[in-house]
Parts: C-alpha cells; sequence; structure tokens
C-alpha cells in the first residue's frame, strides 16, 4: 500500500467518490483531494475481467471499502487508479 504523506498527516489512498463517463472512462475523487479520470478500457485482461468488457456491466460499479469494485467482486487498488489515472493525464497534456 502506498503511503502519501502530506502537511505532517499520512493517509492510506481511498476512492471516496466515483462517477461512469463513458466507455471504460470513470471519474474519481480521492481522499487527498486529487480527482481523475481514470480509463479502463486497456486494465481489463484476463478471465475475471471478461464480464466488464461489457458496457452495461462495467457502468455497474460501487464504491466498497476503499475503492470501486463490480458485482462480480472485480476491483481495482485504489493505488493502482491513482497511479494509472496520474500517467493517462501526463499523457494527455504532452
Amino acid at each position: 500500500t502506498l503511503i502519501f504523506s502530506s502537511d505532517q498527516t499520512t493517509m492510506f489512498l481511498e476512492v471516496k467518490n466515483a462517477q461512469y463517463i463513458k466507455d471504460f472512462k470513470i471519474f474519481l475523487e480521492f481522499n487527498n483531494g486529487i480527482a481523475l479520470t481514470v480509463d479502463l478500457e486497456n486494465e481489463l485482461n484476463g478471465t475475471v475481467f471478461i464480464p466488464l468488457n461489457n458496457k452495461e456491466y462495467f457502468k455497474k460499479f460501487s464504491i466498497q471499502f476503499n475503492t470501486i469494485e463490480w458485482e462480480n467482486g472485480v476491483d481495482f487498488a485504489p493505488e493502482y487508479l491513482y497511479q494509472i489515472g496520474k500517467q493517462q493525464n501526463i499523457n494527455i497534456q504532452n
């Protein structure tokens, strides 16, 4: 687990809000105050992710514990979502 330090406060990263945008994109707000749009289209590899390739199924996530989770129990670590979201946003700016 990544630990983020800010103003002498250490926090574990959590997804506080999530909203479906379109295709495989989700807008995420984290407990560190950062908000990112994450495109998971290229992250849905492996047998467990097969249902998520259906956009109607993909839309049906909820926040469980500290991250987004789908009905079949699949989730992504909040740190992973944060890292790929930051990387995708850097690529958009360049």
